[in-house]
């Protein structure tokens, strides 16, 4: 049978995510594992993080879903000149950069790392979930909704208990254990806070932490 394992939110802690996808017997045959966004910020290897997802796209094609989270879009915006100086000082830029080698004290980010910033998808849909950094609006189908409120929204989506039809898995907001709900699942709980990286095991709903 096969498997989906979906990880939340690693925010440069390349170590926890290593050990994590070294702890889950994924068979990559038959499996897939699904990122949800928040790769980089706040902890001290995005970079590192960045590079063991291009390697296991490229090593495991169609079987690695990599979803775009809100420190995504914040990177790229950077990275094209249009990030805010709040980027860097409040919400974990600047650890990002420091995660590149420098030349003549500039980061120097790799054209893959790049690209691969612009290839996200914003979400991952099967016959029974629905896989989105942050949430959904209620009441609007998956067809309908805002980006921004796909990588942003919190308060609206998790006091919701609005139907879309399938479970949707997320991320971005902080729990000390999973939130589970009868139409949704959060698996962010807190990895560069000090607390544990999850992985959510499909369809058996087994946790595994690191």
């Amino acid at each position: 049978m096969a498997r989906t394992y979906a990880i939340g939110d690693i925010h440069g802690c390349f170590s926890r995510v290593e050990a994590l996808l070294n702890r889950l017997p994924v068979d990559w045959a038959t499996d897939t594992v699904v990122f949800l966004g928040d790769y980089v910020d706040r902890g001290p290897e995005s970079s590192k993080v960045l590079e063991l997802m291009l390697e296991l796209q490229g090593a495991y094609p169609g079987h690695v879903v990599c979803l775009r989270g809100n420190h995504e879009e914040l990177f790229q915006q950077y990275l094209d000149g249009k990030g805010s100086p709040i980027y860097l000082a409040a919400l974990g830029g600047r650890a990002t950069l420091e995660s590149y080698p420098r030349r003549d004290g500039v980061p120097r980010v790799p054209a893959s790392h790049r690209r691969f910033l612009e290839g996200l998808r914003l979400y991952h849909e099967t016959d029974h979930w629905i896989f989105v950094h942050a949430g959904l609006r209620p009441g609007r189908p998956l067809e309908e909704q805002d980006p921004s409120d796909m990588l942003w929204i919190r308060s609206e989506f998790i006091g919701s208990d609005y139907d879309w039809g399938k479970r949707v898995i997320f991320g971005h907001t902080p729990f000390a254990v999973p939130l589970v709900e009868e139409n949704k699942i959060g698996i962010d709980t807190g990895a560069v806070y000090g607390g544990r990286l999850t992985a959510l095991v499909l369809p058996e709903l087994d946790f595994v932490f690191q």
